[in-house]
């Protein structure tokens, strides 16, 4: 479940940019006044895509998880792409062959097949329970549970132990791999873009 994390402030300026780029060959002030909605619209897709909302509503209700913090978390997995990873994680939320099998035991999928990961409706309802699961055991702490989800629950536990033999609270900032500490941030930013851009497809608007 370890993403490759890009500047979220760069690429959505690289993504301007080229849109500017094509508004000034096309070079028709009418035109432009014209198409820069849609163009706006285009952009926001490309760099907050969003796919699958229904099967991410009913999956996050019955998780009782924030629709938009699903979302995020595909987006910083996969972009709604999936791909190969080189640990082996599968589909949209990117999860680990051992990880699919715990979660296949204790959710009563006795007849699981890691190819069942492939389908988007599968792989999302492994991994909100996966989510929920996580901030169960980390009394509701989105932050430990991102962390969790990315670096691993006893990289966690081991961090806590450090904190709290030290005698202080733990805080993203003090999350000791870069990559899951810019994982955390990255989720938590998208979680908030994805509530205010796609309310009515996420179900905050009804």
């Amino acid at each position: 479940m370890v993403a490759t994390l890009r500047p979220v402030s760069r690429r959505r300026r690289i993504w301007r940019r080229r849109v500017l780029a094509l508004v000034a060959l096309i070079g028709v002030p009418a035109l432009v006044i014209a198409a820069w909605p849609l163009a706006t619209r285009v952009i926001e897709h490309f760099e907050l895509p969003l796919r699958y909302a229904p099967i991410i509503r009913q999956q996050a209700a019955a998780k009782h998880l924030d629709p938009a913090l699903v979302a995020a978390v595909i987006y910083a997995e996969t972009r709604f792409r999936p791909r190969p990873s080189p640990t082996g994680a599968e589909g949209l939320m990117q999860i680990e062959p051992a990880t699919a099998r715990f979660l296949a035991r204790r959710s009563g999928g006795h007849h699981f097949q890691l190819a069942d990961l492939d389908a988007p409706a599968v792989n999302i309802a492994y991994g909100t329970y996966y989510l929920r699961y996580l901030l169960n055991a980390y009394s509701g702490s989105t932050v430990l549970a991102l962390a969790a989800y990315n670096g691993g629950e006893t990289n966690v536990d081991d961090w806590l132990s450090a904190a709290r033999a030290a005698h202080r609270r733990f805080l993203t900032r003090d999350i000791p791999l870069s990559q899951t500490r810019a994982y955390v941030s990255e989720v938590l930013s998208e979680q908030r873009a994805y509530r205010r851009r796609y309310a009515d497809q996420l179900g905050y608007s009804g």
